[in-house]
């Protein structure tokens, strides 16, 4: 069975957030898109990348995510506490939705990407995925899909196709916007 996430991390116990979610529909993006806010964290996460060690959760972080409709992927964008990226997270995964409770999820399908401001493009979890056919708990077919979207992104970053920046940030301040809205009428 496939690792469902939210948006939203309802189920997270070490962070205290803030959250809002929007569905965009635009030339460049339709789909949900949710800005988790770390208000206060009981321990900053930091994750290793080959030779550098990255904090992607901290007091004041955000974590905007985009769950575009149709597609075989999500970015999770993680910010600091003054706005800055500090990586870009892209989940393959076989299917994105919305759930009226939880928000706007993702069916994680393990095979990951991850783009640094530098420009850096980081494969993870090939390993993952290897184990997780072997165990059976994902079939052929969603291992196939996993490999195809992965090689299509890998390849879609490499030529500039895939714009980033130029994605995330127009929707960080809508969010910001409305987040800012709800927390302050709370």
């Amino acid at each position: 069975m496939l690792k469902r996430k939210y948006g939203s991390r309802y189920d997270w116990k070490r962070v205290k957030t803030a959250y809002t979610e929007l569905f965009i529909e635009s030339e460049t993006f339709k789909g949900y898109v949710s800005l988790l806010y770390m208000k206060e964290v009981r321990k900053p996460l930091f994750m290793s990348y080959e030779s550098r060690t990255v904090c992607i959760a901290d007091n004041g972080y955000y974590w905007m995510q985009h769950f575009p409709e149709g597609q075989f992927y999500s970015i999770t964008t993680v910010l600091d506490s003054s706005g800055n990226i500090v990586q870009w997270y892209i989940d393959i995964c076989k299917e994105n939705g919305y759930c009226t409770k939880n928000g706007p999820w993702m069916d994680d399908l393990y095979l990951d990407l991850i783009i640094l401001p530098t420009g850096e493009i980081i494969e993870k979890d090939r390993d993952e995925l290897e184990v997780a056919l072997k165990n059976e708990k994902i079939s052929t077919s969603e291992y196939e899909l996993a490999w195809k979207e992965f090689n299509r992104l890998t390849v879609d970053l490499a030529e500039g196709g895939l714009k980033l920046r130029e994605l995330t940030m127009p929707h960080y301040d809508l969010l910001e916007q409305k987040l800012n809205d709800k927390e302050g009428s709370g």
